[in-house]
């Protein structure tokens, strides 16, 4: 059995659409802390890619070229420039950032932001990872020195 690489990249892009869309648009609602607040949210992910990495298992050793074991350059680019690898590393992308944008809310909810400021910085988390991480850490590290 082959697997559809399109629809699962398709399922993992669709998925993950109204966990952010709770997180932005919904920061307040008990609903959204509950489902947020669960390991679940973000596990579904990481059992998602576990399941097409260990799919893919044979083309990750050392000597297939994949460039992962160990990692070259052009190994990466090679395995990441196919529908295969481009599948797997974007479901590790969003795994990771809806990681990192649950710990934004979650560490948040303590705070008094004003929801379209943190929405800005989890939308930045949801669209460009570590710059809406870094856009955080920067407004929480100056909150923090003006409470001291």
């Amino acid at each position: 059995m082959t697997m559809n690489w399109e629809l699962l990249f398709q399922i993992a892009n669709t998925l993950v659409l109204p966990f952010w869309a709770l997180m932005i648009f919904a920061p307040r609602w008990r609903w959204t802390e509950k489902i947020i607040g669960s390991l679940w949210s973000i596990a579904l992910f990481a059992l998602l890619y576990v399941f097409m990495l260990l799919s893919q298992a044979g083309a990750l050793t050392p000597g297939s070229g994949a460039g992962l074991l160990p990692p070259t350059l052009a190994g990466v680019a090679a395995g990441l420039g196919t529908p295969v690898g481009a599948t797997i590393g974007w479901t590790h992308f969003i795994a990771f950032d809806l990681f990192v944008g649950r710990w934004i809310y979650l560490d948040s909810r303590a705070t008094s932001r004003h929801p379209l400021w943190l929405g800005l910085i989890l939308f930045s988390t949801f669209m460009l990872g570590p710059l809406g991480f870094l856009m955080y850490l920067l407004d929480k590290n100056l909150r923090a020195r003006r409470v001291a």
